[in-house]
């Protein structure tokens, strides 16, 4: 008998993508209409990198001035303005602030790099340099100089489209007078993408003050849209074409030395490890990335997440090598049901005991970037080592995605990704030789970001060849200022798989609906208030479409004048349990039954502080059933600013879960303390240690960093683990790694 299951889904998917072609088509306006501009004045003089603003030169510039106050209200011109100007000769483009203030007393994070904006004074500029609306460079600096860069992507419509992991050499200082403070900017050309012989770019500002507790920008947004938003932008209008990118051949190589002792199994490790990336430029609009044998022992270690659920949780990517474009390759289907694009999970795999182990990566290359103004190309191509005692193969793991820009904003994505062993092993299956993924993807956002949402078709191969092996979903927001409207609708066969992908489940049909009504008070305390109603539902296809899985919740969420939030909650959920299941993850504790569903309500309130203060904290309180038990956690965190200097801060989670006997119950408890020192704009310590009786683990992470050039370090980084119960050492290593950028 034929399957109809997959033809009708199908039918429904492809009438979506007519509909919201209708719904791009009706915004094809051009969203850079009555935009503020302001030329970049070419100059042959010479720039003193002081902060200061001295050279005659600066006062012949023109001025991105009148800044628009974005919080608390986004109707009037800023109280404490700002004035930006910039200047460009044919290695550099150079930029001086002059930032206005009520005084010296400064919020500051720390003195280290690629700090977060919101809880500290700053000003940070975004680049939109192929004037798409869609990506765009962005960088920042405070009072005291510190640095920060990075990217923008997907319009901006959420985090997910911002990064500051990605970076870049350039250079800037600062300087701090009564009531402002002025900085000098100074980043070469060649750390932009861009075309030759372009005349203009999108720009934008943000800044944050924290003494007048105001938050404004350049161009005037409303707060209903997010301040990184690349929508609302004006227009820096150079003097002259700009020249065709000298961008030099970096090549940045690393020596590493681990010596670790594993007390599980009585083994050690001495280790010398040497190898290195190099990126090349080709032409201005594209970057190729070539590593060989990568380390990545320096890179931050995550953070450690309890997990009451059945299903995996992805983390964020922190590896350099994968961060420039990184929306090219990960911003396919739907991040957290049907992602087929995961790049965690190359370089890591899982043993014989099912345990989570490091894959070393042989070598590979990158190449991302502007074919021209409106296409995008990714390719990536990373062979990893083989571990025959675990029965890992070595693997060649590939994905080539293309992007063309449509109407004004919009995009539709093709892409193809192949995992494939190198080789036939004896422990291999047939039906993990290879891995193959194809799809399309059509992303809407219309021109003044009131319409966003999108479409995707995916299909994956295997050797044996299999049904339901598709995946597919729309997503359509309705964003203004009073209302709120998002819909959902995912579809994950239960056969599909990708294996460099991120798929919490298989075998569901899933629609979300979520209806918020904002209010803007014109006067108290608060700031802005709402409500919302997020109903979500989960059906199995291949059970006649059993209801497995909903949440109903409601929302109320305020805004206060002095940025401290609340939010209180009410949920009623259902599970059906298709396998038996152990919420507690206890070794001694009866699972809970498959083939049965539960029925439970909670309440969660949520209360996080002024964060522009010197101590600052949330609490977050739940309290309610657990399947066929009860359960309450608290969850928060607390954070000292001892500025400029250091940080230190503490998160923690605690869960109670009481079921019935014969199952389980537990105690779950998760602290995670962290201390950040920064001795100066060079030199930072900062120690991690996480706690949690569930992962039976107590582990320190303390990384020294000397930045002795600029992007070259010095790590050395401390890691320990110990059994929590009887407190007995599991694993502990040292590295010493030196890496340094060199320009040719």
């Amino acid at each position: 008998m034929l399957n109809t299951t997959g033809i009708n889904i199908r039918k429904v998917f492809m009438a979506s993508f007519l509909l919201l072609g209708i719904l791009t088509s009706q915004s094809q306006n051009d969203f850079s209409n009555k935009q503020k501009s302001f030329q970049v004045k070419y100059i042959n003089d010479f720039i003193k990198l002081d902060g200061i603003l001295d050279e005659p030169i600066w006062s012949e510039a023109d001025s991105a001035k009148d800044f628009w106050e974005y919080f608390p209200v986004d109707s009037i011109l800023a109280r404490e303005q700002t004035d930006i100007k910039m200047l460009y000769d044919d290695k550099n483009l150079y930029i001086g602030i002059k930032v206005y203030t009520k005084g010296k007393d400064y919020a500051i994070e720390s003195l280290k790099r690629d700090f977060r904006a919101g809880n500290s004074d700053n000003i940070t500029l975004l680049f939109d340099t192929f004037n798409d609306g869609n990506n765009a460079f962005l960088f920042g600096t405070n009072p005291y100089g510190v640095r920060r860069e990075g990217l923008v992507s997907g319009g901006g419509l959420d985090l997910r489209g911002f990064t500051i992991s990605w970076d870049v050499k350039w250079k800037g200082e600062s300087k701090i007078y009564d009531n402002y403070y002025t900085s000098e900017m100074v980043i070469p050309l060649t750390s932009f993408k861009f075309r030759e012989g372009e005349r203009k770019w999108r720009f934008n500002s943000y800044r944050f003050d924290t003494q007048s507790n105001e938050n404004s920008t350049w161009v005037r947004i409303p707060q209903n849209q997010n301040i990184f938003g690349l929508t609302f932008m004006g227009d820096m209008i150079f003097e002259k074409p700009l020249g065709k990118s000298r961008t030099p051949f970096a090549i940045i190589p690393y020596i590493n030395y681990l010596n670790a002792r594993d007390f599980e199994n009585q083994s050690s490790i001495n280790n010398f490890k040497v190898g290195g990336d190099a990126k090349v430029s080709i032409g201005n609009s594209l970057n190729l990335d070539v590593t060989i044998n990568p380390d990545f022992s320096q890179v931050e270690v995550d953070n450690q997440i309890t997990n009451l659920t059945r299903f995996e949780i992805g983390l964020p990517e922190r590896r350099q090598f994968f961060i420039d474009n990184i929306d090219l390759f990960a911003d396919f289907g739907d991040s957290r049901d049907s992602n087929p694009f995961f790049s965690r999970r190359i370089g890591i795999a899982r043993d014989t005991a099912d345990n989570t182990i490091e894959n070393s990566i042989i070598g590979g290359v990158r190449l991302s970037g502007k074919l021209n103004k409106r296409l995008r190309i990714g390719f990536l191509n990373l062979q990893t080592e083989a571990d025959e005692s675990n029965e890992i193969a070595s693997n060649n793991n590939m994905m080539l995605a293309i992007q063309q820009q449509v109407f004004s904003r919009s995009n539709i994505g093709l892409f193809f990704i192949n995992r494939q062993a190198t080789k036939d092993y004896d422990f291999l299956a047939e039906e993990d030789r290879f891995n193959r993924v194809v799809g399309v993807d059509y992303n809407l956002i219309s021109e003044d970001n009131l319409w966003s949402g999108r479409l995707f078709l995916h299909k994956s191969f295997e050797p044996e060849g299999r049904d339901e092996d598709f995946s597919s979903g729309m997503q359509l927001e309705y964003n203004s200022r009073f209302w709120n409207f998002f819909s959902k609708a995912v579809f994950v066969g239960e056969d599909y798989q990708s294996d460099l992908g991120f798929i919490r489940r298989t075998d569901i049909f899933k629609s979300i609906l979520s209806m918020r009504r904002i209010f803007w008070p014109k006067e108290g305390i608060i700031q802005t208030h709402s409500i919302r109603f997020f109903p979500n539902f989960i059906w199995s296809p291949t059970r006649d479409f059993q209801n497995t899985d909903y949440t109903t919740r409601l929302d109320w969420e305020v805004r206060f004048n002095d940025l401290s939030e609340v939010q209180a909650s009410f949920s009623h959920q259902y599970t059906y349990l298709l396998d038996e299941f152990d919420p507690t993850r206890s070794d001694d504790a009866l699972a809970l039954p498959g083939e049965q569903g539960y029925y439970y309500n909670s309440v969660n309130f949520r209360y996080r502080s002024d964060r522009r203060r010197i101590l600052s904290y949330s609490i977050e309180p739940t309290i309610g059933r657990f399947f066929n038990g009860d359960r309450f956690s608290l969850e928060g965190g607390l954070n000292l600013r001892l500025q400029p200097k250091a940080i230190v801060s503490m998160n923690f989670r605690y869960d109670q879960i009481q079921l019935p006997e014969p199952y389980g119950s537990a105690n779950i408890w998760l602290i995670s303390p962290r201390f950040d020192l920064t001795f100066s704009k060079s030199i930072f310590w900062s120690t991690l240690i996480q706690y949690s009786n569930q992962r039976d683990n107590l582990g320190i992470n303390s990384r020294l960093q000397w930045r002795f050039a600029p992007l070259s370090d010095l790590f050395l980084v401390y890691n320990d683990n110990y059994f929590v119960n009887s407190f007995m050492p599991k694993l502990r290593s040292i590295n010493l790694k030196l890496t340094y950028w060199l320009n040719i």
